[in-house]
């Protein structure tokens, strides 16, 4: 693959790559819309990836080319990156990246680059194609002018820099594609950044199926409502306890301040929040603010015509599929006999609440998931963001090829539309390694 994009590289720029960079997209094994919560994720690094070939020039001008023809080239000055967020086009994210390493640095003189991108992560599947592109392009700005991060602040600068095109992410996606290793899934806990270790049991394979829905966090707002949803169910509880509401910005702060347990958390829910759907006129009465400074100091730009907001069911999901994450890691270290059923049953239960609790499931995705468990999956859930993209399954390995065969013939070979997408929308897949780069010897 890299003599590939080394040869087309050179037939497109007329000169030779200087280095290469790859950056990994992720399944995330529990922990769905909790990271911008605050709170811990299990992900790992898939073996799909976006890598780029580079070339440093002397010109002030970032060229893209992609070797998927259907993304169209692009070239700007490097002292003049506009990111447009009404169209999220591939080169934006390679855009976000790139001014994220030129602010952090205060960059007066960056380089130029000739680059050319290769993709194999299905794009908007949830399996991070995006956030891979920002952590390809954040490294390759970082080596092509000579500077160095660790991997950590890499992460947290690529998790800023994709708010750029308006996505209110929370970062588990750019810190799995930098600190994942091989062989293992990570814990990735957050303020501070830190990844830990989990060995999955063995025995068991985890699957991945595309359900061929495309969904784009940055184009849709459905993401950035959750994010608000919960941001507001931050301030009610804090207000209702008395805390300081107005510097509280994630579910994680309220537990924090209050030195109680998820489960304890879970019983302020039900006590504090009501299940119908909370008006902003009600938010603002309880908050005791306007609806000007509701909108100007809470909510983001892109949700600012929202008219009901729904509290109580974001914030129990919220708490807990915390609960499951850690419940899942320490099944994983302790790795009893009946290890595998108990992660496949953790998995169900935070499918079922991001269906009903988080509602980021769509009827596509409920057929996948009921496919698969009835195929002989112990445990499949939707990973991503949700509305679309994949699922992942946890199948023991000696069920593996009939599972692949049954789920590929109930799935894709009864739908015209996913018949041709259908090789690389089912695989399975080990812990991954992270981002790296390769220097043309």
């Amino acid at each position: 693959r890299l003599q590939k994009l080394k040869e087309m590289f050179i037939s497109k720029f007329a000169s030779a790559p200087k280095f290469y960079v790859r950056a990994p997209g992720r399944v995330n094994l529990i922990g769905e819309h909790i990271d911008y919560c605050g709170y811990a994720v299990l992900p790992m690094a898939i073996e799909q990836d976006i890598l780029i070939a580079v070339e440093p020039v002397k010109t002030q001008v970032v060229q893209l080319a992609n070797t998927n023809s259907l993304y169209l080239d692009f070239s700007t000055s490097v002292n003049n990156i506009q990111i447009n967020k009404t169209k999220p086009q591939w080169h934006n994210y390679f855009l976000c990246g790139l001014k994220g390493i030129q602010e952090h640095f205060g960059l007066n003189n960056p380089t130029g680059m000739n680059c050319l991108l290769d993709g194999t992560i299905p794009p908007s599947s949830g399996l991070s194609s995006s956030s891979a592109l920002v952590c390809c392009a954040g490294l390759v700005t970082l080596r092509a002018n000579g500077k160095t991060l660790s991997k950590a602040e890499l992460a947290e600068i690529c998790t800023k820099s994709e708010r750029y095109i308006g996505t209110e992410g929370g970062g588990m996606d750019q810190s799995i594609s930098f600190l994942a290793e091989e062989g293992t899934a990570k814990l990735i806990e957050f303020s501070p950044l830190r990844a830990t270790d989990v060995r999955l049991p063995s025995g068991a394979a985890f699957v991945i199926a595309n359900s061929c829905v495309e969904m784009n966090k940055a184009a849709t707002s459905h993401y950035n409502i959750r994010v608000m949803e919960c941001r507001l169910a931050t301030k009610l509880l804090s207000k209702s306890k008395g805390l300081d509401w107005k510097k509280m910005l994630r579910l994680h702060d309220v537990q924090s301040k209050l030195g109680v347990s998820l489960e304890e958390m879970l019983t302020i829910v039900e006590e504090v929040l009501h299940p119908e759907p909370y008006s902003t006129e009600e938010i603002c009465k309880c908050l005791g603010i306007s609806l000007e400074e509701l909108r100007s100091q809470i909510l983001s730009q892109n949700t600012q015509d929202v008219s009901t907001f729904k509290l109580y069911q974001r914030a129990k999901h919220v708490y807990s599929e915390a609960a499951r994450v850690l419940e899942f890691k320490k099944i994983c270290n302790e790795a009893p006999a009946n290890a595998i059923q108990l992660l496949g049953e953790l998995m169900n239960q935070s499918y079922i609440s991001c269906r009903e609790m988080y509602e980021c499931s769509c009827p596509e995705l409920d057929r996948l998931v009921d496919i698969c468990l009835q195929f002989g999956a112990i445990g499949s859930r939707l990973t991503g963001a949700g509305w679309g993209g994949c699922t992942v399954s946890m199948v023991p390995t000696d069920k593996l090829n009939t599972f692949l065969k049954n789920v590929k013939k109930a799935y894709y070979q009864t739908d015209v539309q996913s018949l041709p997408l259908e090789n690389n929308s089912l695989f399975a897949t080990k812990p991954g390694r992270g981002a790296l780069v390769f220097v043309e010897a």
